[in-house]
């Protein structure tokens, strides 16, 4: 047998079962099935008794002899398998509908069997339907834990249930050939791992707890040290190869901006960021920085202040904001912010009109247009840059793989990027995920902010809610009522808003109070119109959809309600209650949800309740839902690790990160470790994002 053999050729397989195994685990090959491992294990050496059954018992082990079998005809040839076990404390029959030919062959008298299943009561007697059966030969198991294997519905259907599957892993690892080490020998010994062959037998078939420990351990070093070296030899070679622009000095632009045009001081936090970035952009490398900071820390004037740099050494900058809210919002502060500085400043957006389009990629094209503000309509293929020097991807989570890609290859020679977002990210994915990346943290708030107070309401304390939003109005606030939104598609959802806007309308009547609305099917106009006519004072209350979430910037509005706040992950809460709280005023977030929640909806809205620090949220956040499989194309879902978890591992996170890093520093090429060498010519072409952003 072979790794790399066709599943259809191990014992219990065939054809038929191997396709079922290609098109619901993506198992074709005898590694791929090496690789798809217990999610957990039956000890098999604590046997029950049958006198000691309880309805409660999922699973239990017996061990006793057969008697007394029976058959009942129930079709055409079909029938029903009752035998008697007994185990010295009492009787449980054993039933089979299906498989009785091997039932009849395996079962003979006075021979000690262990039997294994989910016991039940009918008729007052104890019962086990399709037990599974082993001889007990020496007294004991062969393997004395039994591995269960995930399975689904058509799995089951064909055959291939866990312990279908188990029976075929057992063949497969009783045979097993060589598996090649993919690790080091000085590691190997370092960190006490188990061979790489034993330690994929034990994960299967392990003979003790300390041995599958071992396998474990083994097994969850080599996925982090892997997932390490892929980001870390990236980052590497990205700083010794990468050709970059060369901005040498800070120009007039970026003085008279600092000296006559920003509106506040900056935070110390601030100016360290700005000096990470300039160091970056004076190498000669291409800068691949990661701006991370709380709602509000003031990462977009330091987006604008490098984009100034790029300016002074005679290049272009552009800015790609998620959502043209956002990106209209970011035009309107750097024409406001660059008034009187002769730097021209355009907005280009899916919805700017042809004409206009076409003027905008004429003059940006000439190099007319310093900054270019926008959306996804800057990748579009006739978007043409005179020098384009910098780009800054806001929210960069927003965006695909192939998206940035495409803002990147806007110059020959590739512009440095600055990627900023408002989530915090974890300590522990930050030493994954984001190891290629180099990241600058704006950890302070502006002089004068207040934290926003956050609370928990319920459906039946609604009327004392509105009757505070009252207070907070007439004492001139606005307020921002959110509903959620699965689908924008959806009008069963969309109708869940509209009913919201008539419930707050009969709490707010017209004309004391004024009410708008914004969703994802209003026009850009038509946002635009409402979100002006809030954020002038025209409007009151704001009710909206999560088109919200990012990029609204009314320093007057105070309160945030959060309709359905279960509905919502930690992340995207934070964003929508960073929506208040950006004036001299103390704001309110209140998170309203039905009376029953979950646990885990439990926990997060007292995460939300018990801090503002975007960084505990995202450590909650990222236990919670987990970390998202960043590293491919995915977006979204969980990051592609079979054993090792980043929020339960974090020692193994780090030991596997300097271990690399240690690695790296003394073989940049990898020429001294030709298996570390070979995984990485094998992983060419797995795209990792931080290349690009």
């Amino acid at each position: 047998m072979n790794l790399y053999d066709d599943i259809a050729y191990l014992k219990g397989v065939g054809p038929a079962k191997a396709k079922v195994l290609a098109s619901e685990l993506e198992i074709r090959t005898v590694a791929d099935l090496l690789d798809y491992v217990p999610f957990r294990y039956v000890d098999r050496s604590q046997l029950s008794t049958v006198a000691t059954l309880t309805e409660e018992d999922n699973f239990v082990v017996l061990k006793g002899r057969m008697s007394n079998m029976q058959s009942v005809a129930t079709g055409k040839f079909r029938e029903r398998l009752t035998v008697d076990f007994f185990d010295g404390t009492g009787i449980l029959q054993l039933v089979w509908f299906a498989g009785t030919k091997w039932v009849r062959e395996k079962i003979k008298p006075n021979m000690d069997f262990f039997v294994m299943g989910h016991p039940t009561v009918f008729n007052g007697q104890w019962q086990m339907s399709h037990p599974e059966i082993e001889r007990a030969e020496n007294g004991d198991f062969s393997t004395p834990f039994m591995p269960v294997y995930g399975t689904t519905e058509k799995m089951k259907k064909s055959g291939l249930g866990t312990r279908a599957l188990a029976r075929i892993t057992e063949g497969m690892v009783a045979s097993l050939p060589d598996v090649p080490e993919n690790l080091p020998d000085d590691i190997l010994a370092h960190f006490h791992l188990m061979p790489r062959r034993k330690a994929l037998i034990a994960i299967h078939y392990p003979e003790s707890l300390q041995q599958l420990d071992q396998a474990r351990m083994r097994l969850k070093f080599e996925e982090l040290f892997f997932l390490q070296l892929d980001y870390q030899y990236a980052r590497v070679q990205r700083s010794s190869r990468s050709q970059g622009r060369i901005f040498a000095h800070v120009g007039d632009h970026f003085h008279r901006f600092y000296g006559e045009k920003i509106p506040f001081p900056l935070t110390g936090a601030q100016k360290r960021v700005i000096r990470e970035v300039r160091e970056d952009m004076r190498t000669g490398r291409q800068m691949n920085r990661l701006i991370q900071g709380d709602v509000g820390s003031g990462k977009t004037l330091v987006a604008l202040m490098c984009m100034l740099i790029a300016l002074d050494n005679g290049s272009q900058a552009c800015l790609m904001a998620p959502t043209e809210i956002l990106a209209t919002q970011h035009f309107i502060t750097f024409q406001r912010m660059l008034d009187g500085l002769g730097i021209n400043v355009e907005l280009l957006t899916g919805s700017v009109r042809a004409a206009a389009k076409k003027k905008i990629k004429q003059r940006l094209a000439e190099g007319d247009i310093h900054f270019l503000i926008g959306t996804h309509a800057l990748i579009e293929d006739d978007v043409a840059f005179h020098d384009l020097g910098l780009v800054v991807i806001d929210e960069q989570h927003r965006f695909g793989v192939e998206q940035r890609g495409k803002l990147w290859a806007k110059s020959t020679v590739p512009p440095h990027v600055l990627v900023m977002t408002a989530t915090p990210i974890p300590r522990t994915l930050a030493m994954t995920v984001y190891g290629d990346l180099d990241c600058s943290v704006i950890d302070e708030l502006p002089p004068g902010r207040h934290p926003v107070r956050t609370y928990h309401r319920l459906e039946r304390n609604r009327p004392l809610v509105f009757s505070f939003l009252k207070k907070q109005i007439d004492a001139g606030r606005q307020v921002y009522i959110v509903y959620p939104l699965i689908e924008e598609s959806e009008k069963s959802d969309l109708k869940n808003l509209q009913d919201g806007l008539e419930m707050v309308q009969n709490y707010f009547p017209r004309p004391q109070y004024q009410t708008s609305m914004v969703h994802g099917r209003l026009t850009a106009d038509e946002k635009a119109f409402e979100m002006d006519r809030f954020k002038r004072g025209l409007t009151h209350i704001m009710v909206a959809t999560t088109v919200i979430e990012v990029g609204v910037d009314v320093p007057n509005a105070s309160v945030m309600v959060i309709e359905n706040a279960e509905r919502f992950g930690l992340s995207q809460l934070h964003q929508l209650r960073g929506r208040v709280g950006r004036g001299a005023d103390q704001a309110y977030c209140i998170l309203m949800t039905k009376d029953h929640l979950s646990s885990t909806s439990r926990e997060r809205i007292q995460t939300m309740c018990a801090t503002t620090d975007g960084f505990q949220i995202a450590e909650a956040d990222l236990r919670l839902r987990g970390p998202g499989d960043i590293q491919g194309l995915q977006q979204s879902g969980v990051l592609n690790l079979r054993l090792a978890s980043i929020v339960d591992d974090e020692p193994l996170v780090k030991a596997t990160r300097d271990t690399v890093h240690d690695l790296l520093a003394s073989d940049p090429s990898l020429s001294s470790h030709p298996l570390l060498q070979h995984h990485i010519d094998n992983s060419k072409n797995k795209m990792l994002w931080g290349k690009i952003s």
